[in-house]
């Protein structure tokens, strides 16, 4: 009886032990160094209007429409960019339905940027990603867009290009991946731009 005592107090000991480790110092271990090294990721990369509001976050795309905006890729989850109902569409090549929806937005696509019928559109604007929450385009995509949105918010097509270079996410170590346009980002400081050109 005495060694099952013994016994059940280590494992309690253990227990308690683990507990205190691993669901309080580890966790406030790694809360203060992240805190410390990167609080800006650390803290979910939020956008952060000059007066305070939070506009968004680097890591999540939102949706744009109008004349004067860049527009994101299509997105799959939920009734669209829903964060808690993350996911692709799940349709393969093969699926009728994703080559109708492809078909549609690719005829949107072209008349929204005058573009001719047989002008290539970048594969990112008219399919979604996996997540459904991509929050860049491609530069050829930003490109395309650039016309519209100069005409539209009575800007020079130098200007907006600027504005597209300065929030462009490049190649990962130099080498991996593609240049990326932060949707988000973009059309705030195009926005912030219109309000300094005001009267």
């Amino acid at each position: 009886m005495k060694k099952l005592l013994c016994e059940i107090r280590s494992a309690v000991a253990g227990t308690l032990i683990l507990v205190v480790v691993c669901c309080g110092a580890y966790p406030l271990i790694v809360f203060a160094i992240a805190q410390i090294a990167f609080p800006d990721r650390a803290n979910g990369s939020l956008i952060v209007d000059n007066d305070g509001t939070v506009r968004g976050t680097k890591l999540l795309g939102q949706n744009f429409s109008g004349g004067k905006y860049f527009h994101p890729r299509p997105s799959a989850a939920g009734a669209g960019y829903d964060a808690a109902n993350s996911s692709g569409s799940n349709l393969g090549p093969t699926s009728q339905k994703l080559r109708d929806a492809v078909k549609e937005r690719v005829e949107v696509y072209r008349k929204e940027n005058g573009l001719k019928a047989d002008d290539a559109v970048p594969a990112d604007a008219v399919t979604a990603s996996g997540s459904g929450l991509d929050p860049h385009i491609s530069l050829r995509n930003a490109e395309i867009q650039t016309a519209r949105v100069a005409r539209a918010r009575g800007l020079t097509e130098t200007e907006v290009r600027l504005r597209v270079k300065q929030n462009t996410k490049p190649r990962d170590l130099g080498v991996l991946g593609e240049p990326a346009v932060n949707v988000l980002t973009l059309n705030m400081a195009l926005d912030a731009t219109a309000n300094a050109t005001k009267p």
